[in-house]
């Protein structure tokens, strides 16, 4: 069936690290805009991952565009790797480490122990300083590059799932399968979960594997856009 622009359809894509939500956007609808000879469509997406995230992002064409906040409400899986003992500003490589800390103590039954007992169900959750938050209608990444001191108040947010998927005790490398609700940063996460092991931790890689129905299985990479457009027109 072809593809009804104007009626609109949801286009999910892995998104490439280092490539921010809004740039893959804008990437895409320059593909669509140039295949329907217009200047511009209407797009959005649904749910804004990190430069330094990959996976699923959910671009909304069209009249689809009113799923939008619908769709940001669904539940977000991801996998997530952490580095146990040392610290970033940023919580993630964004930024160089700033601190270290011992890891002896550290053992996989004392990790899911606190996974189960501190990080399920419904926690409060400090957002990340280097964040999109809001403070006074300025974003907290913004204010925290101008040197500025940024205060952020917790937030509830809900944890279905987090199970262990590989810890190695040598290299201190933890692979974390998460199911969340909105608002949840993973990269906060990882800073409490340091925190409650009397060490750090910080995020080394992040992929966001499902958004309610839409798993990263049937996302499409980026550069295949063009193609996949002109194959369903």
């Amino acid at each position: 069936m072809a593809l009804d622009f104007a009626e609109g359809f949801v286009l999910p894509i892995d998104k490439p690290y280092g490539m921010t939500s809004f740039g893959a956007l804008v990437r895409v609808r320059g593909t669509i805009s140039r295949h329907l000879g217009v200047k511009r469509i209407k797009i959005g997406h649904a749910g804004t991952l990190d430069p330094l995230a990959t996976g699923v992002l959910l671009l909304c064409v069209g009249r689809m565009t009113k799923q939008i906040e619908r769709l940001q409400l669904q539940k977000k899986e991801y996998v997530a790797t952490l580095q146990l003992g040392a610290t970033t500003p940023s919580y993630d490589l964004e930024h160089p480490v700033d601190a270290t800390y011992p890891t002896q103590h550290i053992t996989r039954q004392v990790i899911a122990s606190l996974l189960e007992s501190r990080f399920t169900g419904i926690i409060e959750q400090v957002p990340p300083t280097y964040s999109a938050c809001k403070i006074d209608g300025k974003r907290a990444y913004d204010l925290m590059r101008q040197g500025h001191d940024v205060e952020l108040k917790a937030k509830k947010v809900v944890i279905d799932e987090i199970e262990i998927q590989a810890f190695d005790a040598g290299a201190m490398t933890l692979t974390l399968r998460v199911v969340c609700s909105k608002g949840t940063y993973i990269r906060a996460l990882a800073r409490d979960l340091g925190e409650a092991l009397h060490s750090g931790a910080h995020l080394i890689a992040l992929q966001r594997t499902r958004i309610g129905a839409y798993t990263l299985q049937q996302c499409l990479h980026i550069d295949d856009v063009k193609a996949w457009i002109e194959a369903n027109s």
